[in-house]
């Protein structure tokens, strides 16, 4: 309960650096709405999806590329922590050691879920919609912020093993584009070559892309939806994968933050 709690005052001093540095939420909202807007109506009438409107197929990546990209946040903040010495004065304080971590993700989650409410607007404007009952409206977000939160325990451990900020934004990026790109997001994954179709159907992005057009009735028809036990059972895979990642990565990024403080 503890690193709970002293867990929740770290989060507050990052949330209220957003609210003093707006530009923060800006910049990283502006990017997903040019994915948005860049796909519907520039690449959107190229692309043919059986039985679906490409923006209610389109949505669903675009939402899980932003919570995938917006993890990589949590690395460079504290990346940058490290560099300022702000770490070494949290160490001198009577608080858990958990803290820090459990603070960093916990604000970018938050980061997150206002990014993709503001998304979401910017979706149903451009003509998407949902068509399933409010429950599983719901239980999409939720699998979906599940997600950016079990990422952002990845690029915590990537910017805890690095020197600077600069690095630990190339290594929160570089690993994520061909992650994100070779994925059902914007394309059905049967469009691709054999052996990348099936990559990307077992990608775990393509899982939570796959959960949140079937939780929201944005599923294409046929082979378009992708083949594989992953896309038969795309909830059941994505919180597997959910599951897995959270047991790897928190432990790790446990160390490694002992490892750094102690540099």
């Amino acid at each position: 309960m503890t690193a709970l709690a002293d867990g929740w005052v770290v989060a507050k001093r990052n949330l209220i650096k957003i609210k003093r540095v707006p530009d923060l939420l800006i910049f990283s909202t502006i990017q997903p709405i040019m994915f948005v807007l860049l796909f519907a109506y520039v690449f959107g009438g190229a692309i043919a999806v059986p039985g679906l409107n490409y923006r209610e197929f389109l949505m669903a990546g675009i939402f899980t590329q932003t919570v995938a990209f917006g993890s990589a946040i949590t690395g460079m903040g504290l990346a940058e922590d490290m560099t300022k010495g702000i770490i070494d004065r949290f160490r001198s304080l009577p608080m858990s050691r958990g803290a820090v971590l459990v603070g960093r993700t916990t604000s970018d989650l938050i980061n997150n879920v206002l990014v993709v409410a503001i998304m979401a607007v910017c979706g149903v404007i451009v003509g998407w919609r949902t068509h399933t009952d409010v429950l599983d409206v719901v239980g999409g977000f939720l699998l979906l912020f599940l997600f950016g939160y079990a990422m952002s325990w990845i690029s915590a451990t990537i910017g805890l093993s690095v020197r600077s900020v600069e690095v630990a934004q190339s290594a929160g990026f570089i690993w994520m584009f061909p992650l994100t790109f070779l994925s059902n997001a914007f394309v059905p994954t049967d469009t691709l070559p054999k052996v990348l179709q099936y990559v990307a159907d077992w990608n775990p992005i393509s899982a939570v892309v796959a959960a949140l057009r079937d939780l929201w009735g944005n599923s294409p028809e046929g082979t378009a939806a992708g083949s594989g036990w992953p896309m038969e059972h795309p909830v059941a895979y994505s919180l597997i994968t959910i599951a897995v990642i959270l047991a790897v990565f928190v432990p790790l990024s446990i160390r490694a933050y002992r490892r750094a403080a102690s540099r």
